[in-house]
């Protein structure tokens, strides 16, 4: 396990702390996302048209059926990008962008975790699409 890491541009230091506490983060949001998939399917479970599955105020068109597949799929990339972050710090890769190869800045990492790329290459990224 990494104890300490140099981090950003400006030499920002990921202490053992800080990474003690964004594996912590990782850990929780693996389970929340896990607890999201697993209602996911309980809900999916019940066909939309029986009566005991729904409350009186909830009715489940073909809209709130899509917006579900569609939260899902996103809790789904969610929970993958999580569990290659815990990944890449058991083998000390952690905080390494996956494009230019410079460390991921301290402040992005403590925002979000699970990042794989630094600020500049998710920007170049997000343009592209």
């Amino acid at each position: 396990m990494v104890t300490h890491q140099t981090i950003g541009e400006r030499g920002e230091v990921l202490t053992s702390e800080d990474l003690a506490a964004l594996r912590d983060n990782l850990h929780e949001q693996r389970l929340f996302r896990q607890e999201q998939l697993r209602q996911f399917a309980a809900d999916s479970a019940f066909p939309a048209d029986d009566p005991h599955s729904a409350g009186e105020d909830e009715v489940r068109g073909p809209g709130q059926i899509e917006v579900r597949v569609k939260l899902a799929a996103s809790a789904r990339m969610v929970l993958a990008d999580v569990e290659a972050a815990l990944t890449r710090m058991d083998t000390g890769t952690y905080g390494i962008c996956h494009l230019c190869r410079r460390p991921v800045q301290r402040d992005r990492l403590l925002i979000v975790p699970q990042a794989r790329y630094c600020a500049r290459c998710q920007q170049v990224r997000e343009a592209a699409r």
